[in-house]
């Protein structure tokens, strides 16, 4: 990582910013966000005690953690005492969804999922009992007749579906879907905390910290006042029954900076990086026999995921980090065992030589129109065996 918190980049050429490599996989996760990075330093001399004791270090911890708690809370717009730290992602995920169900287990063993959720979300409602999966349409966006039937069939101990898809990037529409009366519902937001708005309709939500710049090993699990959730694993005797572990003081601080960090820049950042996201989209869809999928217009910013026919997704990887760009390919969720995705099977697109672009908050435009012009030579290679 450089002095400034960014990723390095590859020096593929000579002519300067345009021929520079750059790293495009921020939906991965987001390089270190340098307020983050200054934050965290400076807590772990005064964050490192638990956060639970009487003593000065103790009570020094535990104002730090507050503080986060209550920094998070207003980026967020909820409450306070509706934000937990927990230790990823995937755990707030987990005890988001799962607690919802616990609380609500005389509703049965049923979680009712769009396909396209990720795959903590999937394995939460395996692990859960009966899991009903929910098709969508092109753009990945939840059947909500299917949905509505889904729920007519019975009682469901929860409903998950997520803010935004982690692979194509499509908005979905939460606030929109109206669920029978006392089905709580649980939204996996890891990939949209930070870059948009949150919807208003949940019981639970999840959240991921090194997605938007903050430390990896911090998730945000938010519960609802007033909504039913009960702890689904053993009990802990934290101050937050909704955590278990001692908390990473420090780390919870820094996820905070960088949150309030991208929070107030998010409109000016997220308009510069809708408009490169839809030039990626035109030059891909350009080349031919490309399928560019997910919403153009109803997504986040910064996130694209194009398929091209012919051309092996790992070869197409291998060659574009060979000039220089991280992108990623296959699920945005199992891509180490390069599986076809189940995110674009779905949505009925092509599964092979799939790329996803993400663009990080340091990403430029002659990065951009970097790899718009490489694309095309790189596609065209692979398709001629050169």
């Amino acid at each position: 990582m450089s002095e400034r918190g960014e990723a390095p980049r590859s020096e593929s050429g000579s002519d300067g910013a345009a021929a520079r490599g750059a790293y495009l996989d921020a939906a991965s996760t987001e390089p270190l966000h340098p307020v983050a990075r200054t934050t965290f330093l400076a807590a772990l001399d005064a964050g490192y005690a638990d956060p639970r004791r009487l003593h000065h270090p103790g009570r020094t911890a535990r104002l730090l953690l507050d503080n986060a708690r209550a920094v998070v809370a207003e980026c967020l717009e909820v409450r306070s005492d509706e934000v937990t730290f927990t230790g990823s992602g995937t755990e707030a995920v987990h005890r988001g969804l799962l607690g919802l169900a616990a609380a609500d287990a005389g509703r049965g063993r049923r979680v009712v999922l769009a396909e396209v959720e990720h795959a903590a979300v999937r394995h939460a409602a395996q692990w859960w009992g009966e899991p009903t999966l929910v098709g969508v349409d092109r753009g990945a966006r939840v059947d909500r007749d299917a949905l509505a039937a889904a729920l007519a069939e019975g009682p469901a101990a929860a409903v998950a579906l997520q803010s935004a898809n982690h692979e194509v990037g499509t908005l979905q529409p939460v606030d929109e879907v109206e669920l029978p009366p006392g089905t709580q519902l649980f939204v996996d937001a890891c990939a949209s905390m930070g870059r948009v708005p949150l919807p208003r309709t949940w019981q639970a939500l999840a959240g991921s910290a090194h997605k938007w710049g903050g430390p990896a090993g911090v998730g945000v699990l938010l519960v609802r006042r007033g909504a039913r959730w009960t702890s689904p694993f053993p009990a802990d005797d934290r101050s937050d029954h909704r955590a278990s572990g001692f908390e990473n003081v420090p780390a919870a601080l820094a996820a905070a900076a960088a949150l309030q960090a991208v929070v107030a820049e998010r409109d000016d950042l997220g308009a510069r990086q809708h408009a490169w996201i839809a030039r990626i989209r035109a030059a891909a869809a350009a080349i031919g026999d490309v399928d560019v999928v997910g919403d153009p217009e109803r997504r986040l910013p910064h996130l694209t995921t194009f398929s091209v026919l012919y051309v092996n997704g790992e070869q197409l990887v291998t060659e574009l980090d060979r000039r220089g760009f991280g992108v990623a390919s296959g699920s945005a969720c199992t891509a180490s065992t390069l599986e076809p995705s189940h995110v674009l099977a779905a949505m009925g697109a092509l599964t092979h030589g799939n790329v996803r672009v993400s663009l990080t908050r340091s990403t430029t435009d002659a990065e951009v129109e970097a790899f718009c012009a490489v694309l095309p030579e790189v596609v065209a290679g692979l398709r001629d065996g050169s």
